[in-house]
This record gives C-alpha cells, structure tokens and sequence, in this order.
C-alpha cells in the first residue's frame, strides 16, 4: 500500500531548488495570472471596429511587454510558471468574456470592462513600486528599470482611466 502524502508544510521548489512558497514568489505568480486576465481581455476589446478597439490594441502591446518582464523577474526569483494560477485566470477570462463580451456592444459591459482593466493597472503600479522598494535589499531583482515600468503603469492608467471616465456618462444613462 502505497502511503505517499504531502506535507503542507515542506517547502515547494523550482527546477533551480528555490522555494515555491516564497512571499515573493506567490505574488509574482499572482501578478503573472491577472497580466494573462488583461491580455485575454485586451484582445477581445481590440475586435471591436471603433476607437477603442485601435486603444485596446495598442494598449494590448504594452500589456504584453509588462507580462514579459514580470515573467522575467519570475523566473529571475525561481518562480517558474504556477500552471494551477494560469488555469485559474483563463477560466476567469472566459467569464469575463461572457459577461463583457457579449455586454461590450452596450455601454455599461464596456465601462466595467474598462473599470476592470482601469484596476488591474493600478495593481501593477503597486506591484512596480513594492519590487522597487525591495531590490534595495534583494540582488534578484537588481538592475531592473523599475522607475520605467512605474512611468509606464501611470500612463497607462491614467489613458485608460481617461476612456472610463468618457463612457460612464453613457454607461449610467437610464433608458428613455
């Protein structure tokens, strides 16, 4: 009879023998699922024929260059990939797909979509200045442009928050 268990309490590692359960590990692999929520979500946007369609396109490039590096830092860290958060988040996705998919034609499902987006940066501006705080005494996370990337979040969001603001007045309208 075979008897093998896990020990909830023995240390997880990556191929490199870093622990998996690292504090700075598991948020980096949280970040990681809701870069892949946005990304999924950008591309459904970027279908659209109107302006927005062109932003959620060009905004859906930088997204992608975020998650690259963040999977960079990651691997860096000896986080790999998580495959049980990146199942989550796809499934996450395709919720969010059928509830502002099929809403992105009416304004309302758009505005949330934004809202949607609109939070998740400002998660990443978050996570930016928290790893910049902490390469001061990690050599992990050493060399990396960390003022850029929060540059880049503040514009980002401040773009899509610009978008968000531009639909509520249409989004809340009753109709007549």
């Amino acid at each position: 009879m075979c008897s093998a268990r896990i020990d909830p309490d023995e240390e997880i590692t990556s191929e490199g023998g870093k622990s998996m359960n690292e504090p700075l590990t598991i948020y980096l692999q949280d970040h990681l699922a809701g870069e892949t929520a946005a990304i999924e979500l950008l591309q459904v946007m970027g279908e659209r024929t109107d302006p927005l369609g062109g932003f959620a396109k060009d905004l859906l490039t930088e997204i992608e260059v975020d998650r690259e590096t963040l999977q960079i830092l990651a691997d860096k860290v000896g986080s790999g990939e998580n495959v049980i958060k990146e199942v989550a988040s796809w499934l996450s996705e395709k919720v969010t797909r059928l509830k502002f998919g099929h809403g992105m034609a009416n304004p309302f499902g758009t505005f949330q979509a934004i809202e949607f987006l609109s939070l998740g940066i400002l998660g990443k501006l978050a996570l930016w200045r928290a790893l910049e705080t902490l390469s001061l005494s990690d050599t992990r996370l050493s060399g990396v442009p960390f003022n850029e990337l929060v540059l880049r979040a503040k514009t980002q969001f401040s773009q899509v928050e610009e978008r968000r603001l531009e639909i509520a007045g249409t989004a809340f309208r009753l109709p007549n």
